[in-house]
Order: structure tokens, then C-alpha cells, then sequence
């Protein structure tokens, strides 16, 4: 059974920063291409970012230079460094795999449970 446990989501005032992790279990975790993808209140799901078993990563423009995609595949984790926050960057965000995309929003995939981030001063 897939299972994506997401953590570290908090508090935090603008400009701040959080690491958010996702340990993952039941499936190849090496082989796979990992996603974050996060949903505002009232809004649909967004892709985040992504890294693929190559290490190649990719960003939505809206995070572009301010969030940081890794994973250490011993321990089967992914992480997402969220640095200079901003109060539109609060959202449930959530560790997936095989996402189906349209137009930046993910519309197919399995997702973890979700962390809170909010930012507010």
C-alpha cells in the first residue's frame, strides 16, 4: 500500500521559511518522480514542484528562486525547503506520485494527507 506521510508545515510571518518533509513507504521510492503540489482554501489543487529519479528538478514560476525541491532516497524522503514566504503561498501542501497535470493543476495522482502552511503576519 502506497502511503506519503507529509510534515513540517506551520505558522510563519512573511519572509520566513519552513522544510516541509514527506517520508514515503509501499512502493519504489528510488524510481519514481516525486511531486508537491498545494490547495488553497476555495481553490483547486496546484502543481509545486517536482524532482525525478535523476535529480532533475522543475518549479511553478510562482515558486521559482524561493522554494527548493530534494529527496535522500536511503530514507525514502522528499522535502521542500520554503523560503521568503509570502501570505499567497498558504495552502494544505501535499507530497504525491503520478500526477496528471492541466494546466498546472493537478487533476490525477495519489497525495499523503496534507501539512498546513500558513503565512500571516
Amino acid at each position: 500500500e502506497v502511503q506519503l506521510v507529509e510534515s513540517g508545515g506551520g505558522l510563519v510571518q512573511p519572509g520566513g521559511s519552513l522544510r516541509l518533509s514527506c517520508v514515503a513507504s509501499g512502493f519504489f521510492f528510488t524510481l519514481s518522480s516525486m511531486h508537491w503540489v498545494r490547495q488553497a482554501p476555495g481553490k483547486p489543487v496546484e502543481w509545486v514542484s517536482s524532482i525525478s529519479p535523476g535529480l532533475s528538478t522543475y518549479y511553478a514560476d510562482s515558486v521559482k528562486g524561493r522554494f527548493t525541491i530534494s529527496r535522500d532516497n536511503v530514507q525514502n524522503t522528499l522535502y521542500l525547503d520554503l523560503n521568503s514566504l509570502k501570505t499567497e503561498d498558504t495552502a494544505i501542501y501535499y507530497c504525491a506520485k503520478d500526477i496528471i497535470l492541466d494546466g498546472g493543476l493537478m487533476t490525477r495522482g495519489t497525495r499523503g494527507q496534507g501539512t498546513q502552511v500558513t503565512v500571516s503576519s
